[in-house]
């Protein structure tokens, strides 16, 4: 089964999770989900495998956060709309093996899926 990376190849730390999958020899598939973003349900399902809340996979340090969201109380459903509608928004990277995700930061915590 394929390793998924939702990537972001202007992110170092992004680079450097899918340097570490490069190097292991996962057959990679490379989402670039700013210009691919995943859908609701996508969304939907990435956040259940990660097992966080919606809103704990929010950047929050974007200006767009910042300066909509900041201060928002946004049922789950209504970040899975947040995040599909602003993907920079996405945590990332994220990488997904086996049903299981996790998300790369710092880089190293790849190893624990491979």
């Amino acid at each position: 089964m394929k390793t998924i990376i939702y990537h972001n190849q202007s992110c170092s730390k992004s680079c450097e999770t899918l340097s570490i999958l490069k190097d292991a020899q996962e057959d990679v598939t490379i989402i670039d989900y700013i210009t691919n973003p995943p859908s609701v349900f996508e969304l939907t399902v990435l956040v259940t495998q990660l097992g966080i809340s919606p809103k704990q996979l929010v950047r929050q340090n974007e200006a767009i956060y910042i300066e909509k969201f900041k201060n928002s109380l946004l049922s789950d459903e209504e970040w899975i709309e947040v995040l599909y509608n602003h993907p920079i928004l996405i945590e990332r990277p994220i990488v997904v093996k086996d049903g299981k995700a996790i998300i790369g930061r710092p880089p190293r915590l790849v190893h624990t899926i491979l």
